[in-house]
């Protein structure tokens, strides 16, 4: 049970006990009254006293106890005394007078110290009722009178109930007490033990209760608790506040909560952080103070500020990530707008750092990051911000500088990253490219943007970039409008391929002795709604670059593979050619081509073998196994493979042994020098004995004169294509001299 049902109990039963008692004693003072009435004793005086006296404890019964009654019952017996006290005197005061009339005096003055040792017991009720019952049981029966035998046995009726209820009352008091004293157990044990420190304090600031877990969570004894300790022991940053905490808590009302975070210090010395957390109780009887309880968060604290650190901190360097940088950028601004001062925002990125992860491992890399990073600090002022973005990028904030002394910062940046860098038991040189945005704002004016002073500083760092890195850029408007036109021209790209505005068109190729046709190559147009039909240079190079050249590459695949399955259908001849496809860098890694590409041949039905699969010599350096693996598993599936563009890369011969292709394709800028260039002559030679050699099929592009094609043949190249035999045209084109072609 727990400590407010137990109380609520002896609250309930000290009422009973009261009420029960009240009726005993009317009971009585009646039968007193009536029986000094019959007697003749005492007069018409005391009958009338009694009377009222039986009236007064008529009407105790009727108030509500419960209502009145403390933990403690002290307001019980007060109650009990003030009122009972004056009818007590009464009836003992008339017993004594009847003891007197009786000549029994040694029986009364038994009764009355009984009655007062009862009294002195704290069983009023009891004492009452026994010296009462007794009392007039022992006048009673001393009288030969019927009318006193009658009032004799309700008496001894009333002498009785008394009994009952008074052994009733005391085993409840005792079993009350005892549970009391059980749940007061347990609560100090579990006070004891807990981790919070509970305190009750006064509003004057005297602690009137301190648990003992005070020992636990503060170290201090809880016999010294004290105002003045309090105080003491709370860090001198946090007094202040403190105070202002507990004022509220004063002035809150009844029931107001409060809470606060403050850091205090152990009795040991060690300072700690502790939540803290009042009610007000000041009004409520017995408490009459606060309840405070005190919680050692320190663990939680660390681990807050450890995530908050995590959270803006980059990891590797230990300087400001992206999340702070941001917000320190805002904070830049601000200041901006209200003192008209310059901001100056470079963003660092290493050149070619992914080369150095890949050829010396990510621990290099992370060693550079580290190392670029304090190279960068040194060459810092104490009020800039460094912090990194992410990956080998870095951003540097710097205030109130002028362009020309923004710019002599970028070169000393340069020049700290371009020193030589050991990393592992290999020296490296680095570069980087810098972007510098700048913004100024007088009074009234909202200054710049982060996010377009962010983007400013890209825009210029990829003009870095594109002008040759190793080099910084300031921001120009005209390289926004550059942003511009080509995030239109990505749109136009992405709404061609929804609209089925770009088409194919096949380039022949033939055998060179005969002139005979044995493939072609699809090449795809755009035919826009504007501007007409264009070629591939109005539009390839930006859909590599945004990723659209997977999407488009593979519609292109497609259309060429369906026109090959038609051809096939409507002449007998198409049996025999092939069709050439070029796959772009970005379409070669996309990580689905295989299985697209099986995809199209399963739909289509064509034969695997007619299909060309087109790469270019640069494509087959990176990342050479993975490249061999692709390789092997488009071979796998039934097509060929050619390189294309041959001679222009830089692909040594045992590779080219490793990589399972079929065809090579000698480059147009050696065809156009092959009648004029001895050089020029000579590569192509070179190219079609090292096909030979290796048994490829080997194909020249680009052939627009006989003399050309002469050549060629001389050569002993096998295939050719360029407008000397046809134009790229559309399919119907294709379909005419299938037409006319023998199977």
């Amino acid at each position: 049970m727990s400590e407010n049902a137990l109380e609520q109990h002896e609250i309930d039963y000290r009422a009973r006990q009261l009420r029960l008692g009240t009726w005993i004693g009317v009971a009585v003072i009646l039968i007193g009254a009536v029986r000094a009435l019959l007697d003749r004793h005492g007069g018409p005086w005391l009958v009338a006293l009694m009377v009222l006296a039986a009236a007064g404890q008529a009407v105790l019964v009727a108030l509500p106890w419960e209502r009145y009654m403390t933990r403690d019952g002290r307001w019980l017996s007060r109650v009990m005394i003030a009122w009972w006290g004056a009818n007590l005197a009464l009836l003992l005061a008339f017993t004594a007078y009847d003891v007197a009339a009786l000549a029994i005096y040694p029986a009364g003055v038994t009764l009355i110290l009984a009655s007062t040792a009862a009294l002195a017991g704290d069983r009023e009720v009891i004492g009452f009722g026994v010296a009462s019952v007794a009392g007039y049981l022992g006048l009673v029966v001393t009288r030969d009178r019927p009318a006193a035998g009658t009032l004799a046995a309700l008496t001894v009726a009333l002498m009785l109930g008394v009994t009952w209820f008074c052994a009733r009352t005391a085993s409840n008091r005792r079993r009350l007490d005892a549970g009391r004293h059980t749940a007061e157990r347990k609560i100090e044990a579990l006070l004891e033990n807990a981790s919070d420190a509970v305190l009750a304090v006064h509003p004057s600031g005297e602690v009137t209760y301190a648990s003992p877990s005070v020992r636990t969570a503060l170290g201090y004894d809880p016999a010294i608790m004290t105002s003045e300790l309090l105080m003491d022991i709370t860090h001198p940053d946090y007094l202040a506040t403190s105070m202002e905490w507990w004022t509220a808590v004063v002035n809150g009302g009844r029931g107001y909560t409060a809470r606060a975070e403050t850091r205090v210090r152990r009795a040991e010395g060690a300072w700690i952080w502790v939540e803290v957390i009042a009610t007000n109780r000041f009004d409520e009887e017995p408490l009459n103070a606060a309840v405070i309880s005190i919680r050692d968060i320190t663990t939680r604290k660390e681990l807050e500020e450890e995530l908050t650190r995590q959270a803006f901190a980059d990891s590797l360097t230990g300087m400001p990530n992206r999340a702070l940088f941001r917000d320190r950028l805002e904070h830049a601004i601000a200041r901006n707008r209200r003192g008209g001062g310059r901001i100056t925002l470079l963003l660092v990125d290493l050149d070619d750092f992914k080369l150095v992860n890949d050829s010396l491992g990510h621990t290099a890399g992370d060693q550079l990051i580290a190392a670029t990073a304090l190279r960068l600090h040194q060459q810092l002022r104490a009020s800039d911000t460094l912090a990194r973005l992410g990956g080998d990028e870095f951003a540097v904030l710097v205030e109130d500088i002028t362009e020309i002394e923004a710019m002599d910062l970028g070169d000393r940046l340069l020049a700290a990253i371009r020193r030589p860098l050991r990393l592992g038991n290999r020296e490296v040189v680095c570069s980087a490219s810098i972007g510098v945005a700048t913004a100024k704002a007088g009074d009234g004016d909202d200054g710049p943007d982060p996010g377009e002073l962010l983007r400013n500083a890209d825009l210029a760092m990829y003009a870095a970039k594109g002008a040759g890195r190793d080099r910084f850029a300031l921001f120009d408007p005209a390289m926004y409008a550059g942003v511009l036109r080509e995030a239109e021209e990505r749109a136009e790209v992405e709404r061609a391929l929804a609209r089925d505005e770009f088409l194919v068109h096949y380039q022949p190729i033939v055998d060179l002795p005969t002139s005979r046709l044995i493939g072609v190559e699809a090449l795809v147009r755009w035919e826009h709604p504007v501007r007409g039909l264009l070629g591939p240079n109005a539009f390839i190079p930006l859909a590599e670059s945004t990723g659209l050249i997977v999407p488009l590459g593979r519609w292109v695949l497609r259309q060429a593979c369906e026109q090959l399955a038609r051809w096939r259908d409507e002449f007998p001849a198409a049996a025999g050619i092939r069709v050439n496809v070029n796959l772009s860098a970005r379409q070669f890694q996309h990580e689905g081509l295989v299985e697209e590409v099986a995809g199209i041949l399963a739909e289509t039905g064509v034969d695997p073998r007619q299909i060309v699969l087109e790469i270019t010599e640069s494509l087959l350096m990176q990342d050479t196994d993975s490249t061999i693996e692709t390789l092997g598993r488009l071979k796998a599936l039934g097509v060929r493979l050619a390189i294309d563009d041959f001679g222009t890369g830089y692909s040594s011969l045992s590779y080219l042994k490793r990589f399972p292709v079929d065809i090579l394709k000698i480059d147009r800028s050696f065809v156009d020098g092959i009648t004029t260039e001895r050089g020029d002559a000579t590569l192509a030679e070179a190219v079609v004995q090292l096909g030979r050699a290796l048994q490829l099929q080997t194909v020249a592009e680009g052939i627009e004169t006989a003399e050309q094609w002469s050549t060629l043949q001389s050569l002993g190249c096998e295939f050719g294509q360029g407008y000397l035999f046809a134009r790229p045209g559309a399919a119907e084109a294709i379909s005419s001299i299938l037409g006319d072609a023998r199977p």
